[in-house]
């Protein structure tokens, strides 16, 4: 048996569903009822498909790879059957302490979608594995990649998943410091500490999104971090073509999903001004200029690229109808996405960053033992 990642991710998986089942994580209160109530409930009776989706697809990763990591480690003894129960067992928990939840309402038809869909994902990962389809994966990254790609890959992997929930720019992940500052300054407040934070991260009104060259470097800075990340683990330039192809038909598909999911799929498109069209294009060019630059150097190249994008995209404030735009996530059917979208967003290129700062560490070590 070989190594998998598959244990870390469902870890990580597993939280941010636990994170998006109990948000906001505000106003718990006992209403004096039975916390299983809903068990005995009648079904709902007003119900749609973005909510049967949503809740089947919510738990289907987790399953699969909760599931494939017990068939890669050879635990495989009764553990489907485990697995199925012990996410039954995680959506009825979850849904019980919705109970004590003024935002959020427990359902039996909930848990029986969030179950049906981790045994979906489980009995996936199981199929595949007895059909060969996934030896077959491990052969084929053996043949695209490099030996150690394997958090480069989960970092693709999440890249559009990060894109759907809303961004001011396109491609604009990780803009975190006016959130962040905002909640050092209510945490801080009537404190001595208070001025600190005011002047810990400035954050300037002078350079608004609605300006073409932030936008424009933002853009073209935000495309090419998944495309240089990619060539840092894909040594053949024809294979890096087809890889930049995949990145761009990607990230235009998942921020034009976020555009209608949020403003309806009438207005898909809305992002994809001539600006941005100009950006991204500056951006393949780019990159395909460096198209047959070595792996460790493409590693190089991203880093002072991306200090340089989070210093730029967190020195600007978010505009108005922006935030009006996260309403949209942060209530109503936008609830169960908004854990696992909005923590991919922030935290996509500062886990790129230590990715990146772990890869040059490792070289650099390398090299110092094999001198010495």
């Amino acid at each position: 048996m070989y190594k998998t990642s598959a244990w870390p991710l469902a870890w990580v998986y597993g939280g941010l569903i636990v994170y998006a089942s109990l948000f906001p994580f505000e106003g718990w209160r006992d209403q004096g009822m039975n916390p299983w109530f809903f068990l005995a409930a009648p079904m709902p009776a007003y119900w749609t498909a973005f909510d049967v989706v949503a809740n089947v697809l919510g738990y289907a990763p987790l399953g699969f790879l909760l599931a494939l990591g017990a068939l890669r480690t050879g635990r495989t003894p009764h553990a489907l059957t485990l697995i199925i129960l012990a996410l039954s067992v995680l959506s009825l928990l979850m849904e019980t302490l919705q109970v004590y939840l003024p935002h959020r309402v427990p359902s039996n038809l909930d848990w029986i979608l969030n179950s049906g869909g981790g045994t979906v994902g489980a009995v996936s990962a199981w199929r595949l594995e007895k059909w060969g389809f996934l030896q077959r994966w491990g052969r084929f990254r053996q043949q695209w990649f490099v030996e150690d790609a394997r958090g480069g890959l989960v970092l693709l992997f999440l890249w559009p998943a990060a894109l759907l929930f809303p961004t001011d720019v396109p491609l604009g992940l990780g803009q975190v410091a006016e959130r962040l500052q905002a909640w050092m300054l209510e945490v801080l407040n009537d404190t001595p500490f208070l001025p600190l934070a005011e002047g810990l991260w400035p954050i300037t009104t002078d350079w608004p999104y609605s300006s073409p060259w932030v936008e424009g470097v933002c853009v073209g800075l935000g495309c090419m971090m998944p495309i240089l990340l990619g060539f840092s683990i894909v040594s053949l330039s024809s294979k890096r073509a087809w890889l930049l192809v995949a990145v761009c038909v990607l990230g235009v598909g998942a921020s034009a999903l976020s555009a209608a999911l949020s403003v309806g799929p009438d207005h898909a498109w809305v992002w994809l001004t001539a600006n941005v069209r100009m950006a991204w294009l500056t951006a393949v060019l780019c990159s395909v200029a460096l198209i047959w630059v070595p792996c460790r150097a493409c590693t190089a190249i991203t880093l002072p690229l991306l200090v340089a994008y989070l210093m730029l995209i967190n020195h600007v404030a978010m505009g108005s109808y922006f935030e009006q735009t996260l309403l949209l996530w942060e209530q109503g059917r936008f609830i169960r996405f908004h854990g696992l979208a909005q923590w991919l967003g922030w935290v996509w290129p500062f886990a790129l960053l230590i990715h990146l700062l772990s890869v040059l560490w490792s070289v650099s070590m390398t090299h110092l033992k094999s001198a010495s």
